[in-house]
């Protein structure tokens, strides 16, 4: 197994004129990581993993592989393999052919391309596949295919640039723990793009998440989900329900919010924030739908939360319940199937209960969908 090699953006700054595309990058990948890049389109990420592969030069600040720095060293001559959104397999050439094609461009013979093909056809789950062409296969095993032939150029860094996004939601599933296996396998860097929460979440060992060219928070996906930094993070990554208010008072790591929706309610402050907040600050608290349980109004406990049951839907593995709370604003809570009928009728008051530490308090600011 290959040992990955270390990435680092320092202090990049991306430009086109007068527009910013990344603005102050700061990011350590450390060798043999997955890391990937989330954020919505237009976000600047793409433009990241670009510079990265040598097709762009950043206007500022440096870009270091394996702790050297690439200023002046060009897309072919990087430890870098790219991996595009459209695969880019040669139509008429057969799959050990395509494969194998660095290795025809370097002067190898046949033979030594052939056995090269078959090792990593066996390793990508397509051995006797070699002879086809990419027509006879389907859209997952050209998807391994081109990460075989990415591989076969032995680079130190696989550059991954929404390679899933063409495919249906039950393969690109499917391909989410293809590509993890394959990764932990060859031990080398894996950096991939994406605006897929559930791809980021699933398979990375560190995400940062992007907004407007501006990296928010470089977490694992746990810390991410669940102690967010920003309100664009908190909206951005899953399902939020956000309440907006003041800060009535601080309890240690806790905070009492004054809410726009349901009264005084209890949040922990995201650590990021820990000291940094004051009583009489605008503050935004979010709680995940599936943090909410019914239970007991206790209004002295700040942690419960009264609402009108507006919809349900029933999708399978969860019920969904949509629910109007103080100030017309809506609510969400999802709760599994366990085999009941329904949740609620509409236009019935729920008491909605949760754990203070599943709700997050941090200072006002723009929202994902905003």
């Amino acid at each position: 197994m290959t040992t990955g090699v270390a990435v680092d953006l320092e202090n990049v700054w991306i430009t086109f004129g007068d527009f910013v595309a990344v603005r102050e990058a700061n990011v350590h990948i450390n060798g043999g990581d997955f890391f990937s890049f989330l954020g919505p389109s237009g976000c600047g990420k793409t433009t990241i993993l670009r510079a990265v592969s040598g097709f762009l030069d950043p206007s500022q600040g440096n870009i270091l592989i394996g702790g050297n720095n690439m200023a002046g060293i060009g897309p072919n001559k990087r430890p870098t393999a790219l991996i595009f959104q459209n695969l880019a397999l040669f139509p008429l050439m057969k799959i050990w052919e395509n494969i194998s094609f660095s290795m025809e461009v370097a002067g190898a013979s046949a033979a030594e391309r052939r056995k090269r093909a078959d090792e990593l056809l066996d390793m990508i789950a397509l051995d006797g596949q070699g002879d086809k062409l990419p027509s006879e296969l389907s859209g997952g095993q050209k998807q391994r295919v081109a990460i075989a032939r990415a591989l076969c150029a032995n680079p130190d860094v696989l550059l991954l640039d929404e390679p899933l996004s063409a495919l249906d939601l039950k393969l690109r599933q499917h391909m989410r723990t293809e590509l993890r296996e394959i990764q932990q396998r060859v031990g080398i860097t894996f950096i991939y793009i994406t605006h897929d929460q559930g791809e980021a979440l699933t398979m990375s060992d560190n995400v940062a998440v992007m907004k407007a060219g501006i990296i928010d928070q470089i977490d694992t996906g746990h810390t991410i989900y669940d102690s967010p930094s920003t309100p664009f993070v908190a909206s951005f990554v899953g399902e939020n329900n956000v309440f907006r208010g003041k800060i009535k008072e601080i309890k240690g790591e806790q905070a009492l919010v004054s809410t726009n929706r349901s009264g005084d309610l209890l949040a922990r402050i995201t650590p990021t924030q820990l000291g940094k907040m004051n009583v009489g600050d605008d503050a935004m608290m979010f709680i995940r739908p599936e943090a909410l349980a019914l239970g007991k109004a206790d209004a002295a406990s700040h942690t419960t939360i009264t609402a009108n049951v507006v919809n349900e839907e029933f999708e399978g593995n969860v019920f969904s319940v949509f629910l109007e709370g103080g100030g017309g604003k809506s609510i969400k809570m999802a709760t599994p199937n366990l085999g009941q009928a329904k949740i609620s009728t509409t236009g019935k008051d729920l008491s909605l209960h949760y754990d203070a530490n599943n709700a997050v308090v941090m200072p006002t600011g723009e929202l994902a969908s905003e």
